[in-house]
C-alpha cells in the first residue's frame, strides 16, 4: 500500500513558478512509476508528466513541455514537479499518482493505469 500527500500549491501570477512535492509512504516507492495529473473545474483529469522508477524516462503533455520538470528522490520517497512560466490555463488541482508495475521502463498516460492517488493541491495562476 502506498499513501501520497501533495504540497506546494498556491496562488501565483502568470510567468511565476511553483514547486509541487509529493511525499510517499511505503517501502516499495522506489520501484513504482509516478505521475502528475491535473483537473480544472468542469474538465476531466488530464496527464501532466510521469517518471519511471529509475528516473531514466520522463514524459510530458505538450502544453507543459519546456516549462515543467518532473523529478524524484527515491531515498526520500519524494516526487516533485517544478513548474516555471506558469500560465492561467495551468490553473487546476494537481494530483500525484503511482502505479504498481514494478521496474517498468515505459510511460503511462491514463489515469486508469494508476493505482494510488494523493488528495490534490490547488494551483491558481492569475493573469
Amino acid at each position: 500500500q502506498v499513501q501520497l500527500v501533495e504540497s506546494g500549491g498556491g496562488l501565483v501570477q502568470a510567468g511565476g513558478s511553483l514547486r509541487l512535492s509529493c511525499a510517499a509512504s511505503g517501502r516499495t516507492f522506489g520501484t513504482y512509476g509516478m505521475g502528475w495529473f491535473r483537473q480544472a473545474p468542469e474538465k476531466e483529469r488530464e496527464f501532466v508528466a510521469d517518471i519511471t522508477w529509475s528516473s531514466v524516462t520522463t514524459s510530458y503533455t505538450d502544453s507543459v513541455k519546456g516549462r515543467f520538470t518532473i523529478s524524484r528522490d527515491n531515498a526520500k520517497n519524494m516526487l516533485y514537479l517544478q513548474m516555471n512560466s506558469l500560465k492561467p490555463e495551468d490553473t487546476a488541482v494537481y494530483y500525484c499518482a503511482a502505479h504498481r508495475r514494478a521496474y517498468s521502463s515505459r510511460s503511462y498516460y491514463l489515469a486508469t493505469e494508476y493505482n494510488y492517488w494523493g488528495q490534490g493541491t490547488q494551483v491558481t495562476v492569475s493573469s
